[in-house]
């Protein structure tokens, strides 16, 4: 009898830790699947590039992108983008695929992982790794090497969380 009152006991607090766990983890897959159904541009179109190599005078030969017709319909549009917040400099930042451990940067990503931003007035203070939405006006660059590929100009910070 006391096994039996021990075994519903143990029954009855592993269902409730387990609901607790579900309506938790429910809730931040709806909130994420809500801010990416948002998205104007995704970084499966932003990764779907192509280079072509042709000579540099300063660098010789160098891979130049070619974005996508898609992308190319997007130029000078309001678009809507998720990612990291990835610092340059005390004063810029980039919107990235990946968290700073695993951007462009440390070589684990191409450049079309990462997206450098201009914020609309001025530039917030904002933690690495800070998961953010922006709206913004996109612009594409498939001529200046020193530059990035893609921008976000104008951007504001639709939500953002740490």
């Amino acid at each position: 009898m006391r096994n039996y009152i021990k075994l519903s006991l143990a029954f009855v607090v592993f269902i409730s830790l387990m609901s607790f766990t579900d309506s938790k983890t429910t809730t931040l897959k709806s909130t994420f699947d809500t801010s990416v159904a948002n998205d104007t541009l995704t970084w499966k179109i932003l990764g779907d590039i192509k280079y072509t190599r042709k000579k540099h005078a300063t660098y010789g030969e160098v891979e130049f992108p070619q974005v996508n017709m898609k992308l190319k319909a997007m130029q000078k549009k309001t678009v809507y983008m998720s990612g990291f917040i990835v610092p340059i400099d005390n004063k810029s930042y980039a919107l990235s695929k990946n968290v700073f451990a695993a951007c462009f940067f440390c070589g684990k990503s191409g450049p079309e992982t990462i997206a450098g931003i201009k914020f609309k007035g001025a530039t917030p203070k904002l933690k690495t790794d800070t998961y953010v939405t922006l709206k913004g006006t996109f612009r594409y660059n498939e001529t200046d090497v020193e530059d990035w590929i893609y921008h976000i100009e104008d951007a504001v910070i639709i939500s953002q969380s740490n």
